[in-house]
């Protein structure tokens, strides 16, 4: 077995999606000039067959074949999985690329994630399976961890590279939202389980959020002004999904349907004189108050 065989799904998948179709004799020609190929040897039927069976099993995509064109594409159901796979996808291309450069690790910095890969794998399997976590959880308000939390987990969300989890706090009987770096302690358990709501939909729960912190108020209508060269920046990285673009000679409007949750506001703060909350008045209220606070702390 090749000891690059996950990379070799990456590749294959990254390939046929970057074509939108291709047939196979195109790939296989692709195929033998990758460094997969041995040497130019051809990528066989047999072994294309079980890398797709594989690359179904782990991606959880299909690479499907037009009966009138004969060309391979890959399919994934959902906007949700579409996302998950381009995660997948680009955290192992990632990983593969930085692990054949160890000899310049000097010269590569990454951003440093939080570990929540110690529970990752122990909520994602009890989201599979519907079983309670018992959890002790240490948030940043408290001087010691809170042991005995048992949630019920809905579903996770990656957000400013951290994970975090969203269920039922089944002794408060409220959905509640847990960063899985500040978990100091979880266990499966596995001889319950439970049944999400029929009216609960995951996507929807965060659709009116900026990120992660969950308000019940309605959602505002949003316009921001924003000089060009920042302009640039949130056209490649929208700040949500609702995000529409009016631009102006000198500036752009940018506008959004969102809550106006404590996280966002710390957003806008942080780009500075270089975005101006236009509407609403509530907003402006928000952000002008936290920079009065700022500028207190420098009175003297």
């Amino acid at each position: 077995m090749p000891k690059d065989l996950f990379s070799r799904y990456v590749w294959i998948v990254d390939t046929i999606r970057r074509h939108g179709a291709i047939t196979r004799h195109q790939l296989n020609e692709k195929w033998k000039k990758s460094q997969f190929s041995d040497g130019g040897q051809p990528l066989t039927r047999r072994t294309f067959y079980n890398y797709r069976n594989a690359i179904a099993e782990l991606f959880q995509v299909n690479i499907e074949c037009n009966p009138v064109t004969y060309e391979y594409s890959v399919e994934t159901t959902g906007a949700n999985n579409e996302s998950i796979t381009n995660w997948l996808l680009n955290s192992a291309t990632m990983s593969d690329v930085l692990s054949g450069s160890r000899d310049v690790a000097d010269r590569i910095f990454v951003e440093e994630v939080p570990s929540a890969r110690v529970y990752l794998a122990g909520v994602i399997e009890a989201i599979k399976g519907n079983h309670p976590v018992k959890i002790a959880y240490h948030p940043y308000t408290r001087s010691t961890p809170t042991p005995g939390i048992v949630l019920e987990p809905y579903f996770l969300k990656i957000f400013r590279q951290r994970w975090y989890v969203t269920g039922r706090n089944v002794k408060d009987r409220k959905v509640k939202t847990y960063a899985l770096d500040r978990i100091t302690d979880l266990s499966i358990e596995t001889a319950d389980t439970f049944a999400m709501p029929d009216d609960f939909v995951a996507e929807d729960y965060f659709r009116d959020s900026y990120g992660i912190v969950f308000d019940e108020g309605e959602a505002k209508n949003v316009e921001l002004r924003v000089e060009a060269r920042q302009a640039k920046y949130l056209r490649a990285l929208p700040l949500h999904h609702s995000q529409r673009e009016s631009v102006h000679d000198a500036y752009s409007l940018f506008s959004y349907r969102l809550k106006l949750t404590p996280d966002f506001v710390q957003e806008l703060l942080s780009m500075g004189p270089k975005v101006t909350v236009v509407a609403p008045a509530e907003l402006r209220a928000m952000v002008t108050a936290s920079l009065r606070e700022s500028l207190a702390n420098y009175g003297d």
